[in-house]
């Protein structure tokens, strides 16, 4: 059965709308959906809908609900990557990646060594930009629930607002650091955040400000990884260290 997904705002009583022409574009012409097949639809507060086809138009397709399933649980330890942002358009595709890999939540980072600088009149339209992208990467990969993609954030604000994470990690390339295998032999967190890194490093000083928020440094190898490599990597990792 295949999952799309819808915002809670496109659900009418017991019928969900959908207007936009590329989602109709893919459920039609590259699911090749048929009138009489069920469809799982989940909405961003991860309540879940089993539905059938009502009508289906080039610019409108209207499903009916059949069944409503409630929100989806998910046990796994929820993983948010706070990553610097990259030169380039590379942020798509960490938005993408991380999205296949599960990861719960992404925060695009603005740091000292940042070289892209993204204004506020843009960063609202970035933030659209990449939840699209999270968008079709959930529905390419069938994860259950939407990752959440912030704003830009700034790390220094961002390290003040560390409490709702049991572990907290920054992987960088001077100083005292562990592996990430090592802290999880430890224990197995619910909810984990990690700060990746620009071309660069972070600087010293961010460094410490994340140790005092009691952030973890961590050692990602003797290879010098790029941002959207890094991300991926400890994403990966954390994601199928979790299913051992």
């Amino acid at each position: 059965m295949f999952r799309i997904y819808c915002l809670s705002g496109d659900i009418s009583g017991d019928e969900i709308t959908f207007t936009d022409t590329q989602q109709i574009h893919h459920l039609r012409d590259v699911l090749r959906i048929k009138s009489d097949e069920e469809i799982i639809v989940c909405d961003e507060k991860g309540d879940e809908y089993i539905t059938a086809i009502d009508s289906f138009k080039s610019a409108k397709m209207v499903l009916r609900i059949k069944k409503r399933s409630g929100f989806v649980t998910d046990n796994k330890p929820k993983i948010t990557v706070a990553c610097a942002i990259p030169k380039r358009s590379n942020m798509d595709e960490i938005i993408d990646k991380l999205t296949q890999l599960g990861v719960y939540r992404i925060i695009p980072l603005q740091t000292e060594r940042v070289i892209v600088r993204i204004g506020q009149d843009k960063k609202i339209s970035r933030q659209k930009r990449w939840s699209k992208i999270a968008l079709n990467a959930s529905q390419q990969s069938q994860r259950k629930i939407l990752p959440v993609v912030d704003p830009v954030r700034d790390i220094k604000e961002l390290l003040a607002e560390l409490d709702e994470f049991d572990l907290r990690l920054i992987p960088t390339l001077e100083g005292e650091r562990i592996t990430i295998k090592e802290i999880l032999k430890k224990g197995k967190p619910e909810s984990i955040i990690v700060f990746i890194g620009p071309e660069g490093d972070f600087t010293p000083e961010e460094v410490e400000m994340a140790k005092k928020a009691l952030c973890i440094p961590v050692t990602l190898g003797d290879l010098v990884l790029r941002v959207e490599t890094a991300a991926i990597a400890v994403a990966g990792f954390l994601r199928f260290y979790e299913e051992a």
